[in-house]
């Protein structure tokens, strides 16, 4: 079976690593470097069909605009005829929402070292006149080593000419100050302060301050601020929270306050980054502009009729340093929004067996080269549940299905993954006792 490769520009194109509703987020790697990036793939077609190139062109431009060390950064764009690359770090620590539901809660020393981190990025993003809007754990991510960086501007506002309110209802309700709901304009930096406090909650009780099923009882709570702190919360982390999240935005601290607050102050030190100069925006412009000489050239080397081989250099990534038993490993009682298993049985087999039990599940199926995305209604009814299985051949008979969420809640994604594979026990190989799980891919077994 021939591998399969796909190359744009200098890149060379692996696995999907995320996926949203406008866009796919691949892992690649830079030929001439070595170092990993992953690539946002949109296709020019959904862009102009959802009338989005203002939208898209703005998120490219304030994540250009805001380079931070607890902000993802952004590399470059490029284009082709029918696609639009965005060149981002690739950051390999995983998202903080699934370190919170390994843990259930953050010790309080760790929650304030990620809370100071989640200040100093929006604090620089508020300096330079952009307002995230759509902060929530799931959309900051860790590094190796374990810092605080946050990713997807997709909601981000820049005020027009002459400073106004914004008036967009976005983000994530659970997440989003009462103004916002309130649909009356707000303040964009008094709007992130309160979601930052909500993410503090969290990181420190292990749940939502403001958690109801039905919208209009959420909505009321929030507008209350209607919520109540956890017996094991500090008396100093209690009096910031409550701080944060007043109901009332001209009343509620701002990030100067919060820098200065005892409880915040412990321990801080301010992230040391030196201010660029002029960001350049040429390479925005020429994928905007359709600027033909300035398009990126795409090759493809298509399999036949097999699933995609990963590479040596991939498994490495997918894994957790250097030790491949993770990939593995279903032991493990931690669960991340991606996740995956080992079969021996052949792909076709692998995919009408998924299939099969997706049916019997009475969710939705759609194939393609390898690929199947089934997808359902929510547990509680309120929106579209899709997962995406994806089968890769990592060794001679021996196949990784990943499985990641397309959308939907990520909490019920967990459950789904475990309820799922139950009734996948016929395909998921688990090795013997004798077999050591490294020893699959070649690596000497040091245990």
């Amino acid at each position: 079976m021939k591998k399969v490769t796909r190359k744009v520009g200098k890149y060379e194109v692996g696995r999907t690593i995320g996926e949203g509703t406008f866009a796919k987020v691949k892992f690649a790697q830079n030929m001439e470097t070595g170092g990993s990036v992953a690539m946002k793939v949109m296709a020019k077609s959904t862009i102009l069909k959802h009338r989005m190139v203002d939208q898209i062109k703005r998120e490219i431009s304030i994540m250009k605009i805001v380079r931070h060390p607890n902000i993802v950064m952004l590399h470059e764009v490029l284009a082709s005829r029918t696609k639009i690359y965005i060149i981002l770090e690739f950051v390999t620590g995983g998202e903080l929402f699934d370190k919170i539901v390994h843990q259930g809660r953050l010790s309080e020393n760790e929650a304030r070292r990620y809370f100071q981190q989640l200040i100093d990025a929006v604090a620089h993003c508020h300096s330079k006149g952009v307002y995230h809007r759509d902060l929530k754990p799931e959309n900051l991510l860790l590094d190796s080593v374990g810092n605080l960086k946050v990713s997807d501007f997709g909601l981000s506002a820049l005020p027009q000419e002459g400073v106004g309110l914004l008036h967009t209802t976005c983000g994530t309700p659970n997440y989003v100050a009462p103004e916002v709901l309130s649909h009356q304009g707000y303040d964009g930096a008094a709007a992130d302060v309160w979601s930052c406090g909500v993410i503090l909650y969290v990181l420190m009780a292990g749940y939502l301050p403001f958690d109801e099923a039905d919208l209009p009882t959420l909505y009321r709570k929030i507008n209350a601020a209607e919520y109540t702190c956890p017996f094991w919360f500090s008396p100093g982390a209690k009096a910031l929270i409550d701080k944060i999240l007043d109901p009332n935005p001209k009343t509620r601290i701002r990030i100067e306050g919060i820098r200065k607050n005892p409880w915040f102050a412990k321990q801080y030190v301010p992230v040391k980054h030196s201010e660029e100069g002029e960001v350049n925006l040429d390479d925005v412009r020429a994928v905007f502009d359709d600027i033909e000489d300035q398009y990126v050239a795409e090759q493809s080397e298509n399999s036949e009729g097999g699933p995609l081989i990963m590479n040596a250099f991939e498994m490495i990534t997918l894994s957790q340093g250097l030790n491949l038993s993770a990939l593995f490993d279903r032991r493990q009682d931690y669960v991340k929004r991606q996740t995956r298993f080992v079969s021996r049985k052949p792909a076709k087999v692998i995919i009408s067996t998924i299939e099969a039990v997706a049916e019997s599940m009475s969710l939705k199926v759609h194939t393609r080269n390898y690929k199947t995305r089934l997808e359902g209604i929510s547990a509680n009814k309120a929106g579209q549940f899709a997962v995406v299985l994806e089968v890769f051949e990592v060794a001679p008979s021996l196949f990784m299905v990943d499985v990641r969420k397309a959308s939907g809640d990520t909490l019920e994604y967990h459950k789904f993954y475990k309820n799922f594979c139950a009734k996948l026990e016929s395909i998921i190989w688990k090795p013997t006792d004798g077999v050591s799980a490294s020893l699959l891919c070649g690596c000497e077994d040091k245990e």
